[in-house]
């Protein structure tokens, strides 16, 4: 199908969807068609991006508002190049943080007692009630449909896929299911809730030692989760449960029921009346209704479907408290974490090794290590590399690695203007070809069974600019200051993001994302509850010692090149001289292995100790990977690690 038809195909489904929203009973003046699924997931599967899908926009994020007359998307500044190269001119991109948010631009171009259609399986409860509060104004009302509308029309919707659940054994997870259940009953007790429902799925996996292959990318399982004082409930489609894994949740004091049923045993569950095996076989209802009365819902994770089944007045809406057990790794998943980023380094190392042969052979590039100009492609070319073709290359380099379980978001193979893009996912059908002469970003990641990975480099196989430079220098500066920064415990990733944006500011440059996000322990590459970002978000949630964390800053000239440096860093105590109020300071570990390359550094704009700092971590790098290289490969990094000198 040509682009131009594939086009015209999403406007018709616009046509389609209003004919519904006139014909339904109330008539619908707008539809909101979220990114999310029914557990408020960042990534989803196939047959849930509803949003991807009326809109022809493929970026993580985003929201579709369709009314009689307009059609709008939201998405974050990450996306804001690509909404605008992928939506049609029926389409208006209302970028975040610059317009206003959707709830406002309803209530304030929307009639009075218009009706806002929702599928409210894809909404969480924070945003719902957040809406019902602006609409309140005009007397709007959000509906929640019991049919999504977008399913209708979405003929070859892709079907359910009953893959299997399987255990993570506590020799990654680092401990056990009973100790888990422990902990979380005692925040129950503590909090006087009868129960908890578990909807995030990342969360789920987290608490029962399980995972799956329902989403691309992210190992986890299509379930929910009802822990009450004396029992656990595992929601799932039962097609994908093994006789090992029915056998292993019964050990664990866990009942497997069907996915459908969670909505009918929320409404038990509030009313106390859900019933289920104890841990020590025994049966028990929930029937302690005065003492602990509360039923226990983090509203960002939570649909309004399931809200719906509770009775307002005794939920408990908190952050889940699982959110930072699952965030504060434990011993066994650090140890993980740190052998997943040798490995996946070495991989790193032996695809540029690679790269910059091919480069050199096939285009007559300079190559990493040397700068020249006027490289072309050399006559009768054996290979073609394009970023699609190469970034296949890097999956096979960590696919030949230990533990190695698949990618762990689509990788980011993108050439110059291409690079400026944030989120760039590249296709075959349409992707660049490698051009010696602009400069080439990769971000990438891997799942593996101790450990879940990230890492961006940027770099350049000819002649930079003196303002790629400059430019790829004061992210390198900022990357630096975030690694070394030493910071008093209860300080949040807000009051630290400054120190990864200052070396652009003091040029007037910047990047529209967050500088940081948590990382799973073979689990979703973007976990919360923390992250370091400008966002008013990220004051919500002091950083701790044994966290993940990225370091990430980037810059970013629309149709030109993009620049971007990633790490991820485990959260540590300090060895500080003083402490200061007995607070306790932190500082971070690097776990990412990878050079960075000299050729595009301005030594001249570094300081003594970023020389030492990029001396020192080359260093590191050569005596860390070394081992899992062959005898081109550890010549070619042991060049890549050279030091550098401060300039005269």
């Amino acid at each position: 199908m040509s682009a131009d038809s594939a086009a015209a195909g999403r406007d018709a489904l616009l046509d389609e969807l209003r004919a519904l929203m006139a014909a339904h009973s109330p008539s619908l003046h707008a539809l909101v068609v979220p990114s999310e699924d029914a557990h408020q997931s960042e990534y989803v599967s196939e047959r849930d991006k509803r949003r991807q899908f009326v809109s022809g926009f493929t970026g993580s994020a985003g929201l579709a508002l369709i009314t009689m007359k307009e059609a709008l998307l939201w998405t974050d500044g990450r996306y804001f190049l690509q909404a605008e190269q992928q939506l049609t001119n029926r389409w208006k991109l209302m970028r975040m943080g610059e317009d206003p948010p959707v709830e406002v631009w309803i209530a304030d171009n929307l009639s009075d007692e218009a009706v806002i259609g929702i599928n409210p399986w894809c909404i969480s409860v924070d945003t719902a009630q957040r809406y019902e509060h602006a609409f309140s104004k005009k007397h709007q009302t959000l509906f929640q449909l019991s049919s999504d509308l977008v399913d209708e029309i979405w003929k070859d919707r892709p079907p359910v896929n009953a893959l299997p659940v399987f255990v993570q054994p506590v020799e990654y997870a680092g401990c056990s299911v009973t100790e888990k259940l422990k902990e979380l009953r005692e925040k129950l007790q503590h909090e006087k809730a009868r129960g908890i429902i578990i909807a995030a799925l990342d969360e789920v996996a987290w608490l029962y030692n399980i995972r799956g292959n329902d989403v691309h990318y992210s190992p986890v399982v299509h379930s929910y989760s009802i822990v009450t004082l004396h029992s656990a409930f595992f929601y799932v489609d039962k097609r994908k449960v093994s006789v090992e894994v029915q056998n292993y949740m019964t050990e664990n004091g866990i009942d497997i029921k069907d996915y459908n049923m969670v909505q009918s045993d929320a409404s038990l569950l509030a009313s106390g009346q859900l019933k289920g095996s104890a841990v020590n076989g025994s049966s028990h209802g929930e029937n302690d209704m005065n003492e602990n009365s509360k039923v226990w819902i983090d509203s960002n994770s939570c649909c309004l479907a399931l809200y719906s089944k509770l009775d307002q007045y005794q939920v408990l809406m908190l952050q889940s408290p699982i959110a930072l057990p699952k965030a504060v790794k434990n011993p066994v998943e650090l140890d993980g974490l740190r052998k997943a980023h040798i490995r996946d380094g070495a991989a790193v190392v032996q695809y540029l090794a690679w790269l910059d042969k091919q480069m050199q052979e096939n285009y007559g590039a300079s190559g990493y290590f040397t700068e020249a100009k006027g490289s072309q492609k050399k006559e009768h070319m054996n290979v073609k590399l394009t970023e699609v073709s190469v970034s296949d290359k890097l999956e096979g380099f960590r696919a030949s690695k230990e533990h190695f379980k698949g990618l762990s978001f689509p990788t980011i193979s993108s050439v110059g203007p291409n690079a400026a893009v944030i989120h760039y996912k590249p296709e075959a059908s349409s992707c660049a070809e490698l051009d010696a002469d602009k400069i080439y970003l990769c971000d990438s990641g891997a799942q593996y069974l101790d450990g879940t990975t990230d890492i961006t480099r940027t770099v350049h196989f000819g002649k930079p600019s003196e303002h790629e430079k400059s430019c790829y220098t004061a992210v390198l500066k900022g990357h630096i200051a975030l690694d070394t920064a030493v910071f008093p415990n209860g300080t949040t990733g807000h009051a630290i993001d400054i120190l990864a944006r200052t070396p652009l500011w003091r040029s007037g440059l910047d990047y529209r994302h967050g500088t940081g996000h948590g990382i799973g322990s073979y689990l979703n590459v973007h976990e919360g509850p923390h992250l370091i970002s400008f966002r008013p978000s990220a004051r919500n949630v002091p950083l701790q010692a044994s966290m993940t964390v990225t370091d990430e800053p980037g810059y970013y000239e629309d149709g030109s090149f993009g620049i971007r440096l990633e790490n991820v860093l485990i959260v540590k105590e300090a060895n500080t001289k003083f402490n200061f109020g007995d607070k306790g300071y932190l500082a971070f570990e690097h776990i990412t292995w990878t050079p960075y390359q000299t050729k595009l550094i301005d030594t001249t704009l570094l300081t003594p100790a970023e020389i030492e700092w990029v001396n020192a971590y080359h260093s590191d790098c050569r005596k860390i990977l070394q081992p899992y290289l062959n005898e081109q490969e550890k010549e070619w990094l042991r060049k890549a690690t050279e030091p550098i000198a401060a300039s005269c």
